[in-house]
């Protein structure tokens, strides 16, 4: 009795050794899957819709890349509404502590020292950053030390500030210029979209161009080109972080699913994922239908400028 004991007790530790050699195969083979990153967007641009865009763009990521997104808002303090046109307060800045990766979609903002303080602390931090279209002119403060970041925030970080713009009354043909880059998989090479083309050059500090536009008279494809080429995505460095940057974003833009695509695709180089982005680019398809809202005027400028510059 006593020896056929010994025995099972033999043969079940060397049944639990084999189990344990399995799983320490098993846990090598197929190491633990990375923690989904968290992104963050902080909107507020009072034109071109970024507290409706940018959330379509977080369901996607939310949906199709298992990322966990947090939208921040320009909100009215006094009736806690969302209000993309009140300049002094983003609600929800504090997300920005735990971010992996930032989106911004702002333009001049009046914001307080406390809520700035949290943007400029997570570009010092060297995590990830992406921008789009108005970011080159995110803030717009009057007076005090914070004037400064009018200018640097978008010139530094993004590579370029605000200088002006080819017209309303314009879109845009945008080509690839860097083909073979993990951001261009699946995008096709030639594209209309209806933002108006930005003047960017000369841009600042590494920038590696990856689509250029080309100004066309009107809302629709033509023939009938204007003004100077542009550069409307690329890639840079702000310290350690990885930054891409487009100047596309107006609503009707993310309609088209190679602007989606680049957008994405720009995220995933950000986090350093390039390797993840299939041939056919990442998976861009809406969570829903997309029906891109109207723009809105443009507040004021705070600053007393040129005419013919009021309108950005």
């Amino acid at each position: 009795m006593g020896s056929s004991a010994h025995l099972i007790t033999v043969a079940g530790l060397m049944i639990m050794t084999v189990w344990s050699c399995l799983s320490v195969a098993q846990q090598q083979a197929s190491p633990k899957r990375q923690a989904a990153p968290h992104v963050v967007f902080v909107t507020g641009d009072c034109e071109y819709r970024s507290e409706i865009t940018m959330p379509m763009i977080a369901k996607i990521l939310e949906n199709h890349h298992d990322m966990k997104c947090t939208i921040c808002y320009a909100v009215d303090e006094k009736t806690g509404e969302i209000k993309p046109k009140h300049l002094t307060n983003i609600r929800g800045l504090e997300a920005l502590r735990t971010a992996d990766l930032a989106v911004f979609y702002v333009r001049y903002r009046q914001l307080p020292d406390d809520q700035l303080k949290l943007i400029l602390d997570y570009i010092q931090s060297g995590k990830p950053i992406v921008g789009l279209r108005t970011s080159t002119h995110a803030f717009r403060y009057t007076s005090g030390p914070n004037v400064q970041w009018n200018d640097d925030f978008g010139r530094l970080v993004f590579g370029q500030k605000w200088i002006r713009h080819h017209g309303h009354d314009s879109s845009t043909i945008v080509y690839l210029a860097l083909k073979d880059h993990p951001i261009a998989r699946g995008i096709a090479s030639e594209f209309h979209v209806r933002s108006w083309l930005y003047y960017v050059m000369p841009l600042e500090g590494d920038c590696n161009i990856l689509a250029q536009g080309i100004a066309v008279k009107g809302e629709l494809p033509s023939k009938n080109i204007f003004g100077t080429p542009n550069p409307v995505a690329w890639t840079k460095h702000f310290g350690k972080a990885r930054v891409f940057f487009t100047t596309l974003g107006h609503p009707k833009d993310f309609e088209i699913e190679s602007v989606r695509k680049l957008l994405i695709n720009g995220i995933y180089w950000a986090l350093g994922w390039e390797d993840r982005i299939p041939p056919t680019g990442c998976k861009a398809d809406t969570v829903g239908p997309y029906i891109a809202p109207p723009t809105t005027q443009a507040v004021p400028d705070p600053l007393l400028v040129p005419t013919n510059l009021t309108n950005r």
